[in-house]
């Protein structure tokens, strides 16, 4: 039986608190059966993985390895094709350094992106490498018919954003993974946004690369996150990091390297925080992805009327079916970091300031930062009152 909103408070530490939080594009609160995985791993088997022949080790290994299959199951992929990451940062840093990309390639993205997305391609400029930012709408919307003019003989990916951090904009994925597809080229979507608060399938989607972090949308701990990989492409892929646990035979002056995706685990791996987000996936999937996904819309809906409000500025698209649970707005005559500290002094409300990492989407709206609210299946539509009642009060106070 589906776990319903109350049910998802109750076992949420952080709520108690008293904190109405809207923050959640930046990190979920962790709930307890998570973090019950994770002690169970540190009071009853807290032994490294893949080495050890005794109980606990091997315990460990198991709970360790079959994370894989419970994000496939979230994104229905391949265990295979799942490796462990810390964050989408490092997903996307993989992929751009395992591609060999030379002088003379081409990699084609956007405005929209997060540095995360942006600057592991930056980086590979100044080795002779193209990068092409496509235009967008005023709305921060990608049109497809953008990327395809941008694609060229020398093009080698294309690497979009599902969901706006900072707009909370939908993109075309799909189409643009499909155009990708038809010229031959490689395609990674930053799932950061979207890979649990809405359902998600790799196999329609038709992406060659998906990079995901564990504590947004899927609830799990920080530091964790994966890469989806199509198998025969994470094979092909020098790992970023090599050491220890990751080799079938080491001689002087080389050594064999094991196959992916365990290929990607160098060193010691962040044991607790991976079963823990195998545990969070599986939390999710009780929700129900489609469930979560239905009560964000409704609640963003409702959020969005914070536009009618005098001095209030809303970006991004307003109809619904383009939006995810990410509603980011400015008062005229404060400054964004004002309202945010405003809002937490007078009603304990949790949201973000800034330029979220995409300084890039800022000049393109024309502003130097916003005020994000965000959304998941916890929030209450009384909470989504309470914010709009302190939102007018500011803005009618101290708006301009």
């Amino acid at each position: 039986m589906a776990k319903s909103v109350e049910e998802v408070r109750a076992e949420i530490p952080f709520l108690r608190t008293g904190v109405i939080y809207l923050d959640n594009a930046a990190t979920t609160p962790t709930p307890q059966p998570v973090l019950d995985a994770m002690l169970e791993y540190f009071c009853g088997y807290s032994a490294n993985v893949g080495r050890g022949l005794y109980g606990a080790a091997k315990r460990a290994t198991v709970e360790f390895e079959t994370t894989r299959d419970k994000i496939a199951k979230v994104i229905n992929a391949n265990p295979e094709e799942i490796a462990y990451t810390k964050n989408t940062t490092e997903a996307i840093n993989i992929v751009a350094q395992g591609l060999k990309l030379r002088k003379g390639d081409k990699v084609v993205t956007t405005v929209l992106e997060h540095h995360s997305n942006l600057l592991p391609w930056q980086r590979l400029e100044r080795q002779g490498v193209e990068l092409e930012l496509v235009p967008v709408s005023r709305e921060c919307l990608i049109d497809p018919a953008e990327i395809e003019k941008a694609i060229d003989d020398k093009t080698r990916i294309v690497t979009t954003h599902h969901v706006s951090n900072v707009i909370g904009s939908v993109q075309p994925v799909e189409e643009i993974c499909k155009l990708a597809q038809e010229h031959d080229v490689l395609s990674l979507v930053d799932a950061a946004q979207s890979v649990g608060h809405m359902p998600l399938d790799v196999r329609k989607l038709g992406c060659d690369f998906l990079a995901a972090p564990g504590h947004k949308g899927l609830l799990g701990p920080q530091g964790t996150g994966f890469l989806y990989a199509r198998e025969d492409l994470l094979a092909e892929f020098e790992p970023l990091l090599v050491g220890g646990g990751v080799v079938k035979q080491v001689e002087e002056h080389k050594c064999d390297l094991i196959k992916p995706p365990q290929i990607c685990d160098a060193g010691t791996p962040n044991i607790p925080g991976i079963i823990g987000l195998g545990r969070a996936c599986e939390y999710v999937l009780e929700i129900g992805i489609e469930r979560i996904a239905e009560r964000e819309r409704k609640l963003t809906e409702q959020m969005l009327k914070i536009a009618d409000i005098e001095h209030v500025e809303v970006y991004g698209p307003r109809n619904i079916e383009r939006r995810g649970g990410v509603v980011s707005f400015n008062i005229s005559g404060l400054g964004h970091h004002d309202v945010a500290s405003m809002l937490d002094e007078l009603a304990h409300i949790a949201v973000r300031s800034g330029h979220h990492c995409a300084q890039p989407t800022m000049r393109h709206l024309g502003v130097n930062g916003v005020v994000r609210a965000s959304l998941h299946y916890f929030n209450l539509e009384q909470e989504i009152e309470r914010f709009t009642a302190t939102l007018e009060k500011i803005a009618r106070e101290f708006g301009n």
